[in-house]
């Protein structure tokens, strides 16, 4: 990152991106998220310094524990994959984009993960050119 946002400046950042994440450490234990009032995936604050694998269902988690285990290993930096969800008051479902990306220093040491999810019904009904101000 170039430059060096105060505190506040970086969660307000972290706060408006529009994506939710949450953030592994090396030892993969959950040590951050965002959105916590508007997640998709919403969160008890007591899941703070857990182990990730007490926070996903058993059906995922051996597809969770594989993706983790080959960022650490180097031989993966990236998974992504899509579901269909009810979101919303109607319980509409909504294609949400998740993707976990690898954390590595600038040496590519393994420093955590970064899981990031998006409803991204909203971005594929996009149609033709909208300009700055339109």
């Amino acid at each position: 990152m170039i430059g060096k946002p105060s505190e506040k400046e970086l969660e307000a950042i972290l706060e408006t991106l529009p994506i939710e994440f949450s953030v592994l450490d090396k030892d993969d234990k959950v040590l951050a998220w965002n959105k916590h009032e508007t997640r998709i995936f919403k969160r008890p604050e007591g899941t703070i310094g857990r182990n990730v694998r007490k926070c996903h269902p058993p059906k995922s988690l051996d597809k969770v524990e594989k993706i983790i285990e080959e960022m650490k290993a180097g031989k993966r930096d990236e998974a992504s994959f899509w579901i269909d969800l009810p979101i919303g008051k109607n319980g509409e479902k909504n294609k949400v984009l998740i993707r976990y990306l690898a954390l590595r220093d600038k040496n590519g040491e393994y420093l955590g993960c970064l899981e990031a999810s998006q409803n991204i019904t909203p971005i594929q009904e996009i149609k033709g050119e909208k300009r700055l101000l339109d």
